[in-house]
């Protein structure tokens, strides 16, 4: 048993970062590319993270009420969710505003000189 992992590491890396951590990254695209706030993201990851932890459950004999492993799925998923909101964000900066701003990077934009 791993620190952040319950079964084993290769159960956690496809239920949590490859199924869990692609639907997070595309939901974070989704939410910047309607101009939610950052908040409501969190929260739907933390709903996430909750589903994610009733998987490793019933397929895999996990824990369902672990407080450690919900906390290690949630960081995961919001990690990977922060990622695509703010890769789609930046786009969407140097895209719709292009008078007033240049890519300064695949995470930051900055204002025309």
């Amino acid at each position: 048993m791993g620190v952040i992992w319950e079964t084993d590491f290769v159960t956690f890396f496809f239920v949590t970062l490859a199924i869990g951590g692609g639907a997070a990254f595309m939901s974070g695209r989704a939410l910047a590319s309607t101009w939610q706030p950052v908040w409501r993201l969190v929260f739907y990851m933390l709903l996430l993270a909750a589903a994610i932890r009733f998987f490793h459950f019933a397929l895999f004999g996990g824990t369902l009420l672990s407080l450690q492993y919900y906390l290690a799925d949630s960081a995961a998923v919001i990690l990977l969710a922060l990622v695509g909101f703010r890769l789609k964000r930046v786009s969407q900066m140097v895209t719709q505003y292009a008078w007033l701003y240049d890519r300064a990077g695949p995470f930051s934009w900055r204002e025309k000189g």
